[in-house]
């Protein structure tokens, strides 16, 4: 397959799964903008759109005041406004869409993966494992989830699955021995790159909040400057609660940067687009789905078009 073609069947598939946002979004400004001038009643439904599509309040209004800018009181058809508002989304994201890229230099480069149960977190784990390994690097993943045979269990199969070893103690074990065998075992055999998994603890369990600040800081006093990445995984379907998962993880775990998956699951796609203005940190991946290839680097203007509707040029 070509590279174009993968280009298209990636756009594809982020369009379809992304159909349930982009209807909302689509059909709203249709509904508003049909042989209507922009005025403010026009621009105040726009904003409710936007904000009721998890943009957020601030990406909301930024979105709208662009529009008036030069287009007040002018008609406007609901194809114009759809592209304004994807090209504006597109200047939010362009900054923030960073692949993961490890260095070279940390021998191994520690990511460390941080958010809610039913995130996603250890699928997006073993994703990111195979595509490491496909590029060459050798890999190796911890199971820092220790209370959860379950989560144990899909990192093993994945292990399995991609050929990369994976580092597990007995169920309750103290998560932050286990990151420390791991990160000790990883130096020994020499590995480019450790993925340390963690419990998917609930942001207002302060317990389990206190052990991945445990984790963080036994990892640092093996590695000065690790882990390198602390990535959080959010769940698109959970809207506006990705925001605040941001903020609360953010304290605990410095976050470097987001993954985002589920984004085939709802219409509340827009929440990341609220994640990137608020934050800015990078955005290094987003899934559209269950298998290995749904889960890509992201691309701003593909991400924003697929969002609003606006079909991709040929």
């Amino acid at each position: 397959m070509s590279e174009t073609e993968e280009k298209k069947g990636w756009f594809k598939r982020l369009t379809a799964g992304l159909k349930k946002s982009s209807n909302a979004i689509s059909s709203g400004v249709t509904g508003i903008f049909t042989k209507r001038k922009l005025d403010d009643e026009t621009l105040e439904e726009l904003e409710d759109l936007l904000i009721t599509t998890d943009l957020g309040v601030s990406v909301a209004s930024r979105l709208t005041e662009t529009l008036a800018k030069d287009r007040y009181d002018k008609e406007i058809s609901d194809e114009e406004v759809k592209q304004v508002l994807a090209d504006e989304v597109t200047k939010i994201l362009e900054p923030v869409a960073k692949p993961l890229l490890p260095n070279a230099e940390n021998r191994p480069h520690i990511i460390l993966m941080a958010g809610v149960n039913g995130a996603g977190k250890t699928t997006t784990i073993g994703k990111l494992a195979k595509k490491f390994r496909d590029e060459g690097k050798s890999v190796m993943m911890a199971a820092g989830d220790t209370f959860r045979a379950a989560a144990v269990e899909q990192l093993q199969v994945w292990g399995k699955r991609v050929g990369v070893p994976v580092i597990t103690k007995e169920l309750g074990t103290d998560a932050a021995a286990l990151a420390f065998e791991a990160v000790d075992r990883a130096i020994r055999d020499n590995i480019d790159i450790l993925l340390i998994d963690t419990a998917g603890r609930l942001q207002n369990r302060n317990e389990l909040m206190d052990e991945l600040a445990k984790v963080v800081r036994v990892i640092g006093k093996k590695v000065p400057n690790a882990p390198h990445d602390t990535v959080i995984v959010l769940d698109a379907t959970t809207g506006q609660n990705a925001v605040h998962q941001v903020e609360v993880f953010q304290k605990i775990a410095n976050i470097s940067g987001i993954v985002m998956t589920k984004l085939d699951g709802s219409a509340r796609g827009g929440v990341l687009v609220a994640c990137a203005e608020k934050f800015g940190l990078p955005v290094h991946a987003i899934g559209v789905g269950e298998s290995i290839e749904d889960l890509q680097p992201f691309k701003a203007d593909e991400f924003a078009k697929a969002l609003v509707g606006v079909a991709e040029s040929t």
